[in-house]
């Protein structure tokens, strides 16, 4: 088994470098990097303040004879000294392999526009996307694993009918117009007010007792949380009452029951083990596209101050260090839930044994 952990781990070096490699590279084609959208910035400025006090045709007109980038209003060395400053004087094998270099210390060099480490900014939003990501995970999976049994159980029936309905039009919904929904309904004010409008906390959050911060917390968290659920509850439903139905079929189940053992012995000692696999199999997708998908919608409808929407931003600024950051933690992440997924194979069935597999 140790082998096979070390061969996974090994795997994760040039997967990691593939991502970055492809990213990198379609980054060099994308117009508009960090320095034309100051150079358009400040040409907006002195483009509205030229309008205010005259002259801005002039300008205009002698920008048009020049052929550098500087020519419209802004000088030579300074469009020099920020390519400078953005690491754009060198070539980009250079800067990849640089980055490279530094991404393996876990140094992601410091935002452009923030003035902060990327490292810092992502410990700050880490706890808000975290939290949104494992509470929808665990309702997902504390609502659909027992739903789904429970759907198996009593295949054909009406129950089985009527939730596959429910299920099916909640899977259609999509995340952000359930989200939007959700906020007319409980958090706008039209409706009903129950729920905060935006935030993870009140503003008066550090005066709370413990008790009132754990409340608050929750109070915040719920909407966001349902919001994210609705897919993956969906899916994850479906999917455990199609694996139990498989088992249920087979002959070792037929067996136990001529045994005499009663149905929930049958259902939680035997079938359960074998079904959960491809359940369990599943938890790595649910998690990563929770935590990495559904995060940027949710959190940017919520206002909530996390890795998705600060990802999100960074990308609209062409913030590049926050970008490649934020994207090296969430591919990193990613590859070790799924390591940790095959891990959980063994610890449900003994039986099952990678590394025979593999020789």
């Amino acid at each position: 088994m140790t082998s096979y952990i070390l061969r996974r781990l090994f795997l994760i070096i040039p997967t990691l470098f593939g991502i970055m490699l492809v990213n990198f590279m379609l980054v060099q084609f994308v117009p508009g990097g960090p320095i034309e959208q100051i150079i358009a910035g400040l040409e907006s400025d002195a483009s509205v303040f030229g309008n205010i006090a005259g002259g801005a045709e002039e300008i205009r007109d002698v920008s048009k004879a020049e052929s550098y980038l500087g020519s419209k209003g802004l000088p030579e060395d300074f469009i020099k000294e920020l390519e400078v400053r953005f690491g754009f004087d060198k070539p980009p094998l250079e800067r990849f392999l640089s980055m490279l270099w530094s991404y393996v210390r876990f140094d992601f060099g410091e935002s452009y526009f923030r003035s902060i480490s990327v490292t810092e900014l992502i410990i700050e939003k880490m706890p808000v996307s975290l939290s949104l990501g494992l509470w929808t995970t665990l309702l997902a999976y504390i609502i659909s694993i027992p739903l789904g049994i429970r759907k198996a159980v009593r295949d054909g029936t009406a129950f089985d009918s009527w939730t596959s309905s429910l299920i099916i039009v909640g899977y259609a919904i999509p995340g952000f117009l359930f989200a939007i929904l959700l906020l007319v309904l409980f958090a706008g004010g039209s409706y009903f007010k129950i729920f905060p409008l935006r935030g993870l906390t009140s503003p008066d959050f550090a005066d709370f007792t413990l008790w009132q911060k754990i409340l608050d917390y929750f109070w915040h968290i719920s909407l966001p949380v349902l919001a994210s659920t609705i897919s993956a509850f969906a899916t994850l439903t479906l999917l455990t009452k199609n694996s139990f139905l498989d088992e249920i079929r087979k002959q070792y189940v037929m067996t136990a029951r001529a045994k005499g053992l009663s149905e929930k012995a049958v259902l939680y000692k035997h079938v359960f083990r074998n079904a959960m696999l491809i359940v369990i199999a599943g938890f790595p997708a649910v998690f990563v596209s929770v935590f990495f998908g559904s995060s940027l919608i949710i959190e940017t409808i919520f206002s909530l101050d996390g890795l998705g929407r600060m990802g999100f931003e960074a990308a609209i600024a062409r913030d590049y260090p926050v970008v490649f950051g934020t994207l090296y933690i969430f591919s990193l992440v990613g590859l070790v839930i799924g390591l940790i997924s095959d891990l959980m194979y063994i610890w449900i069935d003994p039986r099952i044994d990678f590394e025979k597999r593999l020789s």
